[in-house]
């Protein structure tokens, strides 16, 4: 079985090579016929794809951590309870299908981070190309490529993603430069139809203060606000005093 385990591994079906010595065993006991046998094999094959592929979204994400639904608190403020329902319909990923935004407002340290990434490690359950990035490193990132003219290459990292999460946006005021290139990302986004999370501490009414000026704020706000879903989280800070680390 040594040859035709190498001819499996020779055709890339290396989960079939590794489970065919007990499938086999599994056959010549009278556990497995033979069409029993090829299905338990295709089915490793099909399941080691498959969790190799999130394995490999996930590493591209530049998640931090895979969270899930479960381990959120619901309870822990009113408008996590009202907003409950919301939240997990947002888990069928239906609005990444639609190209429907998601703008998560709220204090720090209330989950908003938290959830986005929730939502993020299912999208990349379900195989789909998801990016985390900080606003602040995805703009610096953006204006060092303007230096080296790898802006257009550049912003491809941010704009093909079918799910992009520009977390803590609004945390530090931004120049023009920066705020034209926010502007390419989120309107690019806007005319292909990708879904962008958005999450931030300030209300759209105030991006005037956060961005160069109410042009630009507007701008932005008006493509996010087409066709999106506006989640406000309140409550006390879920930060671990002792580290700073988020809560669920």
């Amino acid at each position: 079985m040594t040859a035709l385990s190498d001819k499996l591994t020779t055709l890339n079906l290396d989960f079939m090579a590794k489970g065919l010595d007990a499938a086999l065993s599994d056959a010549a006991s009278g556990n497995l016929s033979h069409s029993d046998m090829l299905d338990r094999l295709a089915d490793l094959e099909i399941d080691g794809r498959q969790e190799r592929s999130i394995a490999r979204r996930f590493r591209l994400s530049k998640l931090r951590c895979q969270h899930d639904i479960a381990d959120f608190d619901f309870d822990h403020d009113k408008s996590r309870r009202q907003l409950k329902a919301k939240i997990l319909r947002l888990l069928d990923l239906d609005f990444i299908r639609q190209g429907t935004n998601v703008v998560v407002i709220g204090n720090p340290g209330v989950g908003k981070s938290y959830l986005a990434q929730i939502i993020a490690w299912k999208a990349c359950q379900s195989n789909m190309r998801v990016l985390f990035a900080p606003a602040m490193h995805m703009l610096n990132l953006l204006v060092a490529s303007q230096v080296d003219h790898s802006l257009v290459r550049k912003l491809k990292i941010f704009t093909d993603p079918e799910l992009l999460i520009c977390d803590e946006l609004g945390y530090l005021s931004l120049d023009q430069q920066t705020s034209n290139l926010l502007y390419q990302v989120i309107s690019t986004r806007h005319a292909d139809k990708r879904s962008t999370i958005i999450t931030t501490n300030t209300a759209f009414s105030e991006w005037g203060n956060i961005l160069y000026n109410n042009t630009i704020a507007a701008a932005i706000a008006d493509r996010l606000v087409e066709n999106s879903e506006v989640f406000l989280l309140g409550g006390r800070t879920r930060r671990n005093p002792i580290n700073g680390t988020a809560l669920p």
